[in-house]
């Protein structure tokens, strides 16, 4: 199953000689353990557990519960993201309002 993209945090035109922004480097398990969120945990988690599967080295004996837990630990970033679009919604959309210099 694939990564489920993020979305933007906002979308906004850019300029013709600006360059796109680079990706985000993903943090590796001890730096999202050290100091990320419990969802990079998980990515960092998913993305090890994942190389672990696909080696033809890993022991057949350890192939089940890998893969159960990989299976485990993309339930779980679903579910944060779930959460997290619920929130989202739940927040609705913020309307501008005409500036009021009068308020401040």
């Amino acid at each position: 199953m694939p990564p489920r993209a993020r979305k933007a945090a906002a979308l906004r035109v850019v300029a013709a000689d600006e360059a796109p922004p680079t990706p985000v480097k993903p943090k590796t398990v001890t730096q999202a353990a050290d100091g990320g969120t419990t969802r990079e945990l998980l990515v960092a988690m998913r993305s090890r557990i994942a190389t672990a599967v696909e080696d033809p080295n890993t022991p057949a004996r350890d192939l089940a519960a890998l893969t159960k837990r990989l299976t485990e630990v993309v339930r779980d970033i679903e579910a944060i993201d779930a959460r997290e679009d619920q929130e989202a919604e739940r927040a609705g959309p913020v309307s501008d309002e005409a500036f009021d210099a009068t308020a401040i």
